[in-house]
């Protein structure tokens, strides 16, 4: 079933500092939005204030049409969230964290045989790499039933082979979800994301070309 998110409105200020000004968009389930912007744009924040963990000075949410409440967001479980830090215990083996997250074997078995997590189930979360890390959240947070799925810098220090497997991940997913994806490795972004936006000033700056990013300052000129 295809769905449609709507934010509107959304602002945001840290004291007299306004980073977030009248920012709007549209996602439907099948798209890969791709957020850009420096240190500080406004990325994380705006992420958390659809989520309802950071209070927004003012943003309207829609769900297929519908006006939703912050608080909503997650007893509908409309949106999965995956933050910059990782929120898995770390004594716990991986092949004992996955039934926690689901009680339907089928869900189980789609994360634990996702390729390349039979390497690492037996092993604790503490001691996985961050590639390893990132990949079992996002594998966790994305066969939620949720619609729609936030990931903050998911391929923020990641090995090549995982980068690979994330964004094969991420193209499976997109049939039956709409994703947002913001992080600093914009090729990684743009291989896998089919419209795209850069924070800056506390605007919103459509991003149709790579040469948009350099156009506007957020990448080197070659």
């Amino acid at each position: 079933m295809s769905h449609l998110l709507e934010i509107s409105g959304a602002y945001k200020s840290f004291g007299k500092k306004r980073i977030l000004e009248n920012i709007a968009f549209n996602l439907k389930t099948g798209d890969i939005l791709g957020i850009f912007g420096r240190n500080g744009s406004g990325k994380s924040s705006l992420l958390k204030m659809m989520f309802g963990t950071l209070p927004a000075d003012h943003i309207q949410i829609k769900f297929d049409s519908e006006i939703i409440e912050v608080n909503e967001i997650i007893p509908r479980q409309l949106i999965g969230y995956l933050p910059q830090d990782s929120f898995l215990p770390k004594g716990t083996k991986v092949r004992d964290i996955i039934p926690l997250f689901y009680n339907d074997e089928e869900k189980q078995n789609k994360v634990f045989y996702a390729p390349g997590v039979s390497k690492f189930d037996n092993t604790k979360i503490g001691k996985l790499s961050m590639g390893q890390l990132r990949y079992l959240e996002i594998l966790l947070v994305g066969s939620l039933d949720h619609p729609f799925i936030m990931l903050d810098e998911p391929f923020s220090m990641l090995e090549p082979l995982y980068k690979e497997l994330l964004k094969e991940l991420l193209r499976n997913l997109n049939k039956t979800k709409g994703i947002i994806v913001t992080d600093h490795y914009y090729r990684d972004v743009l291989d896998v994301t089919n419209t795209n936006f850069l924070l800056k000033d506390g605007h919103k700056i459509e991003i149709l070309d790579p040469i948009d990013l350099e156009n506007n300052g957020y990448i080197k000129t070659s």
